[in-house]
This record gives structure tokens, C-alpha cells and sequence, in this order.
């Protein structure tokens, strides 16, 4: 597939970049420094301003597919800019034709009781609110509109650095955890999750997630 990847140099966008260039699939990493990555087969970089709808839905028009791993947690402003790039990704995608947009979720809009999402919870560390609230409000956005052709996979409550096992359990709107009540996956582990959903597409309109059993 030619795929347009969002966020291509990050942490959660890097392990999707390696997976999909691992499949033989052509890559365009759209980023703000695209000096930032290295010359691979398949690769392209090109610099591209997320909160410029206009410039951004030029970029987005012809591929295959969209992934999104945008997120604001380096932003001063974290969920104003969250949540405006995620307006402007999904205005993007409308005006471009885009035919499939598989976007990076977060755990703390999953439920943890019924009616309870994990960030609403008194445990959830203060530091990350802002990107879970992010989050919360792309899944809650994308959800409301039917435009565009939609997946969005959030990971387990911890997401590390760790390896591709291939093993692991998939959920939807509940926190998953393992016999010891840990939620954990690797990145590599999501990235083969979201990669697998982009081959064959098992959530149209729909958010799923996953954690090791």
C-alpha cells in the first residue's frame, strides 16, 4: 500500500513507520523535520504543518490510507493542540478523499468500569491528563462524523519499548489486563496491531485496543 504516516518520527509513529517498511509498503512520513529521519527502501519524508488544514489536505491526497500518530504532549498547550490538529487532520482527510484513516488513541478513554474511563479515575497520573484528554476528544470526534472511512486503536494503560511477540489480546472499549491485573503491550506489539488492521480491516468506524493476556 502508499501510505501518508502522521508523526512519522515519534515515539508510537516510529514503530508504525518500521512495521509498515517491514510489509514492503511505500511510506511518506509527514513531519515537521523531515531531516530527522534516515534514508530507507520505501521511505519519503516531506515537512508538513498538521494545524495547516489547507497545505495538510494537499499532502494527504492519493494514498491508500492515512495513519495518524499526531498527538500534543510535547506542546506547551498539550490539548488545545491536540485537539486542534486532530480538527484540522480530520478536515484534511475530508477535503483529500481519503479512503481510510487508522488513528493513534489513547487508554484513557477506555472504560475500567461501566461508565468509568480509566482518566476519569483518581490514579491517573496528573502528567499525562492533558494527552488522554487529547485522546478522549479525537475518539469522541471521530466517532461524531461519518466522512470518512475511520480506526483508531488504543494501546494498553502502559505502552514501552519491548519486543514484537505477536501475542497479545484485543479488546474494545475496556481496559484489558493481564492474570495479575497489569496492562501493558509493547510498541512494537502495537504498531504490528495497527499495521495488521490496516491490511485487513476488522474495525471500520469503530475504536478496538490491546494488552498482553
Amino acid at each position: 500500500m502508499n501510505i501518508a504516516l502522521i508523526g512519522a518520527s515519534g515515539f508510537i509513529g516510529s514503530a508504525l513507520r518500521e512495521e509498515a517498511l517491514s510489509r514492503g509498503h511505500s511510506v511518506t512520513a509527514l513531519v515537521s523535520r523531515p531531516e530527522k529521519l534516515a534514508a530507507q527502501p520505501g521511505l519519503s519524508a516531506s515537512k508538513v504543518d498538521v494545524q495547516d488544514t489547507a497545505a495538510l489536505s494537499k499532502s494527504l491526497q492519493g494514498f491508500d490510507a492515512v495513519v495518524s500518530a499526531f498527538s500534543g504532549h510535547a506542546q506547551q498547550n498539550v490539548l488545545g493542540y491536540y485537539s486542534n490538529g486532530v480538527d484540522s487532520i480530520l478536515s484534511a482527510a475530508k477535503a483529500a478523499g481519503v479512503k481510510r484513516l487508522l488513528m493513534v488513541g489513547g487508554a484513557g478513554s477506555l472504560e475500567v468500569a461501566p461508565g468509568v474511563q480509566l482518566i476519569d479515575t483518581p490514579e491517573f497520573p496528573a502528567e499525562y491528563k492533558e494527552t488522554a484528554e487529547g485522546a478522549r476528544y479525537a475518539l469522541n470526534t471521530l466517532r461524531a462524523q461519518s466522512d470518512v472511512s475511520w480506526t483508531m486503536l488504543s494501546p494498553a494503560a502502559v505502552i514501552a519499548p519491548g519486543e514484537r511477540t505477536g501475542r497479545y489480546q484485543l479488546g474494545t472499549d475496556q481496559l484489558l489486563t493481564d492474570t495479575a491485573g497489569n496492562s501493558q503491550i509493547s510498541v512494537e506489539d502495537y504498531a504490528k496491531a495497527l499495521i495488521d488492521e490496516l491490511e485487513s480491516p476488522q474495525h471500520i468506524n469503530s475504536r478496538f485496543t490491546l494488552a498482553y493476556a
